[in-house]
């Protein structure tokens, strides 16, 4: 799994059956600190996730086997929202 941080929403009102009912966010990769760090890619959100939120997210086969995402088309899923990332004794992250 990778951490990233929910930057905006996608809409799309014409879309490949499979995808009918996804929320689809923007998330940008980033550091342990909550810092974008990378380029911005679309998930499918699994868990009720938001902008501004830093996130849990899978990519490639891993994406597809959640309950939501189970043989559907996608390439990353938001499988988590972060609440805090302690690296050793320090607290690098907390909502």
């Amino acid at each position: 799994m990778l951490l990233g941080k929910v930057v905006g929403t996608v809409v799309a009102s014409r879309k490949e059956a499979t995808i009918e009912g996804l929320k689809l966010l923007v998330v940008r990769p980033c550091e342990v600190d909550g810092e974008p760090s990378g380029a911005p890619i679309v998930a499918a959100d699994a868990v009720g996730a938001g902008v501004g939120e830093v996130v849990l997210f899978a990519a490639g086969s891993s994406a597809r086997q959640t309950e939501v995402t189970n043989n559907r088309p996608v390439d990353h899923t938001i499988m988590a929202v972060v609440d805090m990332v302690v690296v050793g004794d320090e607290t690098r992250y907390e909502k």
